[in-house]
């Protein structure tokens, strides 16, 4: 799902925004953007092939009755695990322990299956809300869709980066 941009009245908005977030202006048939996405410094390039193929990234989808079973042994064929958790990061409780206990051992990123939205920081405490899941070491994925988490934590890892600096990628890009 993408974002749909309205040209009115020479104003680009996001559409469906009570606001209307004004995004740039469409003058003389020129677009003029107002607002711009942050810069970010670049991931660090020239990573080999070796190191790439060597950094396996997991991703887990979530499901109702997920009680963790298939991630058994991950930390042993795995250098990190991406989790599509539902709706605004949540997972079965009875899955949070496992999760907590790989974050222990590997770096756990927890993002949403809906592709769109990010995860919450710390409206829910249930068992395997976003908040119990953070307090038991996994990364927040923010607006990052598991895919595109994935991608980031390979390179990171390819990369050499540390737990810190995961975290850092994720809290700038996510």
């Amino acid at each position: 799902m993408g974002v749909v941009l309205l040209a009115l009245g020479g104003t680009i908005s996001v559409a469906g925004r009570t606001q209307g977030a004004r995004l740039g202006h469409v003058v003389e048939g020129r677009v003029r953007m107002l607002l711009a996405p942050p810069r970010h410094e670049p991931l660090p390039a020239g990573i080999d092939r070796e190191r790439l193929q060597a950094a396996r990234v997991a991703l887990h989808v979530v499901t109702l009755d997920d009680d963790g079973t298939q991630l058994h042994g991950l930390e042993a064929t795995h250098q990190g695990l991406v989790v599509a958790g539902f709706g605004v990061g949540h997972v079965p409780d009875v899955l949070a322990p496992r999760l907590g206990a790989l974050a222990e051992h590997l770096p756990v990123v927890l993002t949403s299956r809906t592709g769109s939205g990010s995860v919450l920081r710390h409206t829910y405490s249930a068992p395997g809300s976003e908040t119990d899941l953070r307090r038991r070491g996994l990364i927040d994925g923010g607006f990052l869709d598991p895919y595109k988490a994935r991608v980031l934590l390979r390179l990171l890892l390819a990369a050499g980066a540390g737990h810190g600096d995961i975290v850092e990628a994720f809290a700038l890009r996510g």
